[in-house]
């Protein structure tokens, strides 16, 4: 048996057949998950499909093909978003869907590419039963969503709104020391043409995102589907520490400039800061290097990563000053330097009332009571919300595991959430 029949047969045992109805194929869609599993497989059972690497691109290839499959005439930007787009009966603005299709280093299976598939089934699904929709609808795959390449992600959402400036694209570094700008022409495009990718917005009507919870909630509650009312907006730091190395042996504790200390200090203070300004901050340290990592050497530098977020933009912001001067209080305590350098910082969304209002309602016709959720993780949607209207909704993920290779969604759970989804999309396109 083949990694790819595993997994649809894992997906499709106990699936309640009766869901798949007016055209949403619960086969499809598993067997398509499936087949992007197989793309960046690792060992482990997760997939690695870095932002702008082969994987990632082999992945964007596939799902071309699907919807070329499913009529819809096909795109790719210069920042390689690529786009699926089906006319309307009438002209004016597009709703868009979507999500990504890259992953953290042997991250899940549904992660991003149940967004996708999601959103494509909803146009393959009037292909079956001969809807055609008033209004144009586009499904898109975001690049370099999760950020782990170059430190700072939802690049492709940021390029096509206009919002990657170019000084965070000469930030952006891979793990190799290859340049943004290296990584784009390998990928097959180039700077000028990432600039191009830049959307007149006022062309999308709404965006819709589909993900996984990435959280317990809606498990716990017995519910397949929930509504998201906001996402928190994440600002990632780089923090460095230096000090100077020195023999671990010879040198007095009264007479070091030991970068580890300090660093640890400010390690312990940030666990306790985020409760300081609000109930729904959090701030994740989950990133260190430690220069010259010798056994016998007093670290002479550490360099780590702070991830902080919050639903509330204001006491999000006073945490990243608080951690900034945390920082800088730890340097002069311990007698070592400190850089703190911010790679991201995206704007909290909320989703306004009438857009989760109708998200709840889909969701109730299909005999669920709404729940409504708040996402701690960012997502393109949120980038996108910053220009246009923007909703989002979430599926079931078992006890809450993401970037993971146990990440997963019950089949019945995705093709519920597929449902919802084509539902909300349909009564948006009779909306004047």
């Amino acid at each position: 048996m083949t990694a790819t029949e595993s997994l649809f047969t894992k997906l499709t045992a106990g699936y309640d057949e009766s869901l798949s109805r007016g055209g949403v194929d619960g086969g499809r869609i598993a067997q398509r998950l499936s087949e992007l599993s197989m793309i960046g497989a690792s060992p482990e059972g997760g997939v690695t499909r870095p932002g702008y690497s082969p994987e990632e691109k082999h992945a964007k290839q596939v799902v071309k093909s699907w919807m070329e499959q499913a009529g819809l005439q096909v795109f790719e930007d210069g920042a390689g978003n690529v786009i699926g787009r089906l006319e309307g009966m009438e002209s004016g603005n597009a709703i868009m869907s979507g999500s990504h299709v890259d992953s953290v280093p042997n991250g899940g299976d549904f992660d991003g590419p149940l967004g996708v598939i999601a959103a494509l089934e909803v146009a393959e699904a009037w292909k079956e039963t001969g809807y055609h929709p008033r209004k144009a609808y586009e499904v898109v795959i975001f690049s370099d969503e999760e950020g782990t390449r170059f430190g700072a992600g939802l690049t492709g959402s940021h390029a096509m709104t206009g919002q990657l400036t170019e000084e965070e694209t000469n930030l952006k570094v891979d793990k190799e020391g290859k340049s943004f700008e290296t990584v784009i022409e390998e990928y097959g495009s180039s700077l000028p043409a990432v600039w191009r990718a830049k959307r007149n917005m006022g062309e999308i009507e709404l965006f819709v995102e589909l993900h996984i919870e990435q959280g317990k909630l809606l498990e716990k509650n017995g519910c397949s589907v929930g509504a998201v009312k906001g996402i928190a907006g994440p600002v990632w730091m780089n923090v460095t520490f230096e000090g100077e190395a020195g023999h671990a042996g010879n040198t007095p504790m009264d007479d070091r400039r030991d970068s580890m200390v300090a660093a640890g200090h400010f390690i312990h203070t940030v666990s306790s800061l985020p409760r300081q300004f609000s109930e729904t901050s959090v701030a994740t340290i989950g990133k260190l290097n430690v220069f010259p990592n010798g056994l016998n050497v007093i670290p002479q530098k550490v360099e780590l990563t702070v991830d902080i977020r919050d639903i509330h933009e204001d006491p999000r912001d006073a945490l990243v000053q608080a951690i900034i001067e945390a920082a800088e209080q730890s340097g002069v305590d311990h007698n070592v330097g400190v850089t703190c350098r911010k790679t991201l910082a995206v704007q909290p969304m909320l989703v306004n009332e009438e857009l989760l209002s109708d998200l709840k309602e889909s969701i109730s016709e299909f005999g669920m009571e709404p729940m409504e959720l708040m996402s701690g993780a960012g997502h393109d949607a949120m980038v996108i919300g910053r220009e246009v209207p923007a909703a989002m909704l979430f599926v079931q993920s078992k006890k809450g595991i993401s970037h993971n290779p146990e990440e997963w969604t019950d089949l019945s759970d995705c093709v519920i959430g597929v449902q919802v989804l084509k539902n909300f999309i349909e009564k948006q396109m009779e909306r004047s």
